[in-house]
């Protein structure tokens, strides 16, 4: 056998073995880069990872020259010269795209090369020159703010609920997070805005940028525009030597949630206005122009049509916010919520307070779902962390409620109800709590004292629901 004939054979096993090798990373080079291909020293494909990049199967271009299927392709070229030729711009199915060419080489001879697609469009790659610009010009006065940022805390699987309206609020805060519009969240104080908002971020492409939430009604109004904007270095007296980021630009590439957005005043809301229309603003005392990434989530507990009728709301603002308006009830709107919420808040807080976890009895639900909860759900949470504190033993019973729930129970109770079949369940449930209650939950020492037989008082256990 001539040398040549030998060289080139020993080429072929060589790239046969590097094919191989490639074949057990395929998964990575998917990952890594939009696809790859192998050719030999006579630019013939003999490895193909174009696949999903061009559509085309790798039993279709096996050992074909590589210039018959890649439109403006030089790899063959490379693997004859042996020049490598990296970040090219080669336009393919219509797509600038940036290609790399590396010639293969063994033993000092050029044996093939290999081509890779790392962006797929030049747009790709301009976006990601414009984010580390800005990285880059930001990266030192973020360094210090980094460490105050809150990230999102809650997900869209805190949020338990059985009622409808909120199920279907839970589907169309889904489906917000899938765009950056803006959002409006509306409901009383205590009604769980923040767990939306929070939730909102976390499903959304912005989940990995900063999410800021700033109260418009804690910082006083001669500091609210500093606070939102920030300054330069000597913008006004008192100022930081070094100037100071703003909220705005600290979560850039991120959500920001401008909650109380009633208390904002006038003058703010029609800055706040410009800048969501124009997506850019400047520091106190800054000339540059800073462009704006966010995304905006509004959230009060007033009702903003009335603040625009008394002239404490900008119309126009409102129409900017309430692009996907969400309004949650409160918690007497959907006292089905009453028993999960007060399982999983009992659950949290016997973990938070190193304590044991508590039982609600059937009679003590009851009474929580008949109160009006004016404080919504903040106000269940304190509740029930008041009766963990007080209660003796495993469950909790209506005595170890405020008073005030317990009188407001007994007024819209059915207890004052007249039809027979009435009292004489609330009778019978009565009895067997306060049996159960005697034995300490076992239920064939309640059914002796109640004179029935075990399997009678499972029944009515059953059919009253005290089993929750």
């Amino acid at each position: 056998m001539k040398q040549n004939e030998v060289e080139i054979e020993s080429s072929e096993d060589q790239l046969q073995q590097l094919k191989d090798s490639l074949e057990m990373i395929e998964e990575l080079l998917d990952n890594a880069y939009h696809g790859m291909v192998l050719v030999d020293h006579e630019g013939r494909i003999i490895k193909w990872n174009y696949e999903k990049l061009m559509g085309i199967k790798e039993e279709e271009v096996l050992m074909r020259p590589v210039e018959e299927i890649i439109e403006n392709t030089r790899l063959h070229i490379v693997a004859k010269t042996g020049e490598k030729e990296l970040f090219d711009v080669q336009k393919i199915q219509g797509y600038d795209m940036i290609t790399s060419r590396i010639p293969i080489v063994k033993d000092g001879r050029v044996i093939g090369a290999a081509g890779t697609v790392l962006f797929k469009d030049v747009k790709e790659l301009e976006s990601l020159v414009k984010r580390m610009k800005v990285l880059e010009s930001t990266v030192d006065e973020y360094r210090g703010e980094i460490k105050r940022l809150h990230r999102a805390k809650y997900s869209f699987e805190h949020i338990v609920t059985q009622n409808r309206q909120m199920i279907y609020l839970k589907e169309l805060a889904r489906k917000a997070a899938e765009s950056n519009s803006t959002v409006l969240i509306q409901g009383e104080s205590g009604t769980g805005k923040e767990f939306f908002a929070h939730a909102i971020h976390r499903a959304s492409l912005r989940r990995y940028g900063s999410f800021i939430t700033i109260n418009c009604a804690a910082i006083p109004n001669e500091l609210l525009e500093s606070e939102l904007f920030g300054y330069d270095a000597g913008a006004f007296t008192g100022a930081k030597k070094q100037g100071k980021v703003g909220k705005f630009e600290l979560g850039n590439g991120g959500t920001i949630v401008l909650d109380e957005i009633g208390a904002m005043p006038l003058e703010m809301q029609a800055k706040i206005l410009r800048i969501l229309e124009s997506r850019e603003f400047e520091r106190i005392g800054g000339n540059d122009r800073i462009q704006l990434d966010v995304r905006i989530i509004a959230a009060t507990n007033e009702p903003l049509e009335e603040a625009i009728k008394e002239g404490r709301f900008r119309q126009d603002l409102y129409y900017r916010l309430n692009v996907i308006p969400i309004e949650i009830p409160p918690l007497r709107e959907r006292i089905e919520d009453i028993p999960i919420l007060a399982q999983r808040i009992l659950e949290k807080l016997a973990v938070d307070l190193g304590i044991e976890m508590k039982e609600l009895t059937f009679e003590t639900i009851e009474v929580l779902k008949k109160y009006q909860w004016p404080g919504n759900v903040r106000e269940l949470r304190n509740t029930l962390e008041r009766a963990l504190n007080i209660v003796q033993g495993d469950m909790i019973y209506p005595e170890d409620l405020p008073g005030h729930l317990i009188e407001s129970s007994s007024k819209s109770s059915y207890s004052h109800s007249l039809l027979l079949k009435d009292i004489m369940a609330k009778t019978e449930i009565e009895a067997i709590q306060s049996a159960l209650r005697d034995s300490n939950g076992n239920k064939s020492v309640a059914a002796k004292q109640l004179g029935i037989h075990r399997t009678a008082l499972y029944k009515k256990i059953q059919a009253y629901e005290m089993n929750k």
